[in-house]
């Protein structure tokens, strides 16, 4: 997951959770803040209710009327009173005329029970119900209780909770794309590091932009430390194989011209083995220089132009076979490596498919990436309507020295000469049985596109 990906959805989690817990509490504060206010309400109508018993005190009182709520005279309207003997709290005295017949659902009060709780009135309401006893001087003691519909208090809250959502929705949007500006922003020079270490894997720079944040600045420092770290080891190891290639040369040419000028057994067995062994120090030298170029980092070449002119020399050699060659070449491929390797591949391959086919050759390079910029390859093909081969064949003829055809001029050193430079570079080389009807090569070998 990309570093950018993951600090947006961090973040956004983060906001998320925030906005989730704020809004339930925002929700919660309104919805006790509506209870309370008609918790008030019911204290008022209550106060009311109290003064217009009392004022028929003492004596028997009358039903209370106008108590500053219309809601009290019509049935079932979800606000109702309730007046009823202390003593006795089945025993009602008057009741609203909004119950409609019906009675208010107290709790037990002869228990220690809360002023204000909640329950289920007339019609399945859910009410809100504030109760008290009050004692007059006549010695009588009523159980007045005034309750209201909570259905507005839900109504506000869940309108609030709807209004509070879209809110904190709209602002965590803003948020989220803030975020996003601010990672990609923030990752800029990351990226500006990156690019620049791209230009010196494709050659295109020899040092990294060290113009960085203070943060990244170190680690471009010690990049650009460990490509001249690197430089330096490749060039002393080219030194060292340049030495060796030169001090033994010398010795072998003296051996190899003594053993020349003797007649005898002994004397061509010499010239015999010190020829493989100048043939064996040639092999090895040449697979150091491969490895220590293959170590280079930054080291690329186009493709294109290197294989489109190795096919106009073969056209030339060959021309008395009047060969038609054929390419499909992608101008932005590049060669994750030195070009005379690439030429030496693409040469070997290219002359050995004209040497053999009848008419036609196919070169065409393919790019294929891989996971991970670093693993992208190049499929370098090539084609020809010649006879083919077996499969068997095709085995042997990845060997070292192997020919199989002995009629037609060459060491048999190419195709595994290709074998050990493609071995270098980490790829792989195969041999297969081609469209056009002879045979097809396929290297893959490190790329990039320009």
């Amino acid at each position: 997951m990309a570093l950018s990906l993951r600090l947006v959805l961090v973040a956004g989690l983060w906001s998320l959770v925030t906005f989730i817990i704020a809004g339930g509490v925002l929700v919660t504060l309104f919805q006790q803040s509506n209870i309370q206010a008609l918790d008030e309400r019911l204290d008022v109508h209550m106060t009311t209710l109290i003064g217009a018993i009392a004022r028929d005190m003492p004596g028997k009182p009358e039903r209370p009327s106008n108590l500053g709520e219309a809601r009290f005279d019509l049935p079932l309207s979800g606000w109702y009173w309730t007046v009823r003997n202390a003593d006795d709290p089945r025993d009602v005295v008057f009741d609203s005329l909004s119950l409609f017949g019906d009675r208010l659902d107290l709790i037990d009060t002869s228990r220690e029970m809360p002023k204000r709780f909640y329950t289920t009135g007339p019609a399945g309401m859910e009410l809100r119900v504030m109760w008290d006893t009050i004692g007059f001087s006549d010695g009588t003691t009523y159980l007045i209780a005034v309750a209201g519909s909570t259905s507005e208090v839900d109504e506000r809250t869940t309108s609030f909770a709807w209004l509070a959502a879209l809110t904190l929705g709209i602002l965590g949007a803003g948020l989220i794309a803030a975020i996003i500006l601010q990672v990609r922003y923030g990752l800029l020079p990351v990226t500006h590091l990156q690019k620049s270490l791209a230009a010196v894997r494709r050659g295109d720079a020899e040092v990294i932009d060290e113009d960085l944040p203070r943060e990244l600045k170190p680690l471009a420092e010690e990049l650009n430390a460990l490509v001249k770290s690197n430089q330096e080891i490749v060039e002393r190891s080219r030194t060292h194989v340049g030495n060796l290639a030169h001090g033994l040369k010398t010795p072998l040419s003296v051996i190899l011209n003594e053993a020349r000028a003797e007649d005898t057994r002994f004397a061509r067995k010499v010239e015999e083995q010190a020829g493989l062994m100048q043939g064996q120090i040639s092999h090895y030298l040449e697979r150091a220089r491969m490895a220590a170029q293959r170590r280079v980092i930054g080291v690329s070449c186009e493709v294109a132009p290197v294989l489109t002119r190795l096919t106009r020399v073969m056209e030339k050699i060959y021309r008395e076979k009047n060969i038609t060659i054929t390419t499909d070449l992608p101008a932005t491929l590049r060669f994750r490596g030195e070009q005379p390797d690439l030429e030496e591949v693409a040469g070997n391959l290219i002359d050995n498919a004209c040497k053999w086919c009848d008419r036609n050759v196919a070169v065409r390079c393919e790019f294929v990436e891989m996971e991970g910029s670093s693993r992208d390859t190049i499929h370098l093909i090539v084609e020809d309507d010649g006879p083919g081969l077996t499969k068997t064949e095709r085995q042997s003829a990845l060997s070292r020295g192997r020919r199989l055809d002995e009629s037609v001029p060459g060491s048999g050193l190419g195709l595994s000469i290709i074998v050990d430079l493609v071995g270098v570079y980490g790829g792989s080389f195969e041999l297969e049985e081609s469209e056009l009807g002879g045979l097809k090569a396929l290297v893959v070998l490190p790329g990039l596109k320009s």
